[in-house]
């Protein structure tokens, strides 16, 4: 393995190339997505339901797009293969949707822990309302431009409260 040692000046580099502080908030922000995708794989890898593993490689994949647009500049948008755009939002709404009509909204509070497999997946819920609060700070500072983004987090978390739910009860 070879060993870039840029990182060791307390720096990192977004995907354009350019040099900003390892504790800028774009690094806090698409690191709390990776950390996400993380929690979210080990429930992926803990369940025998083929629906929530093909549910939660989606989410990673969005994941991962989000973080290409958190890791890129304004002017750089453009050179990115991909964005999170209404068309993911309506698909994590219509997931919400079918998941609901299969288990629906709990009518008190809930705690996790009902089965690992589900309490993984809110503890990822957790971690993704921390990457929306991440988000609106890029937003308010100008160093995100996607609107997106901000709606397919809440959703997404609305979407693991209710797939946590669904692990619950038929996962």
């Amino acid at each position: 393995m070879k060993f870039s040692k840029k990182g060791d000046t307390g720096e990192t580099s977004l995907l354009g190339g350019q040099r900003i502080p390892k504790f800028d908030p774009r690094p806090e922000a698409y690191g709390t997505l990776d950390e996400a995708s993380s929690v979210l794989g080990v429930a992926r890898g803990m369940t025998s339901s083929a629906r929530i593993k093909e549910i939660i490689l989606q989410v990673q994949k969005d994941l991962l797009v989000m973080g290409a647009e958190m890791s890129t500049l304004p002017e750089d948008m453009g050179k990115l293969a991909q964005r999170i755009g209404k068309a993911d939002v309506d698909r994590v709404e219509d997931l919400i949707d079918r998941l609901q009509e299969e288990v629906p909204f709990p009518r008190e509070f809930i705690y996790p822990g009902k089965n690992a497999v589900s309490a993984q997946i809110d503890v990822g819920r957790t971690v993704i309302r921390r990457a929306e609060r991440r988000a609106a700070e890029l937003k308010q500072k100008g160093l995100l431009e996607s609107a997106e983004i901000h709606r397919y987090l809440n959703r997404l978390a609305d979407m693991l409260f209710t797939l946590a739910r669904w692990a619950e009860e038929k996962g």
